[in-house]
């Protein structure tokens, strides 16, 4: 399983140095429960389909979404807004589609238009029976956090 999970840490931590300028730490990834809730006020999905199916979500509390937008458009944001939720899909679809390129050698994938969900504490209803969801947290500006959730099912052979 590293050697899918590995591709995403790559790209989540140049996707931050290169469009928001800031340094990101991984933790250690982690097995998440399918059904567990989570502290997050927004969170984008991006589906996978193709040779396998899945999904990778980034969740993160609302003073890192709007400071984090705030970064990337140079505008003072109060809220949760359509500019931070078209900043939050921005962010979920160059990570996966960057991501994408270095999974190539093991799948052709195609991935979907991110879906922004919002509220404090949602949980994440995955679809997937058998793949185990990889959660790979992320420290950012010294004490913020965020995470990336992976989910892929091989259908080769199936």
């Amino acid at each position: 399983m590293e050697q899918y999970i590995q591709p995403f840490i790559d790209v989540t931590k140049n996707t931050f140095k290169e469009f928001v300028g800031t340094e990101l730490e991984a933790g250690r990834p982690y097995f998440q429960q399918k059904d567990s809730a989570n502290e997050w006020d927004i969170s984008g999905v991006i589906g996978l389909s193709g040779e396998a199916r899945g999904a990778v979500v980034i969740g993160l509390k609302s003073n890192l979404a709007i400071r984090l937008t705030e970064m990337l458009t140079g505008s003072k944001h109060n809220s949760i807004d359509d500019d931070v939720v078209d900043a939050i899909g921005e962010i979920v679809n160059i990570i996966s589609g960057n991501a994408k390129k270095g999974l190539e050698e093991a799948f052709r994938l195609i991935i979907s238009l991110p879906t922004i969900i919002e509220g404090k504490g949602h949980q994440i209803k995955w679809p997937l029976e058998q793949a185990r969801i990889i959660c790979i947290p992320f420290t950012i500006f010294e004490s913020e956090t965020f995470t990336l959730s992976v989910a892929i099912e091989s259908l080769k052979g199936n």
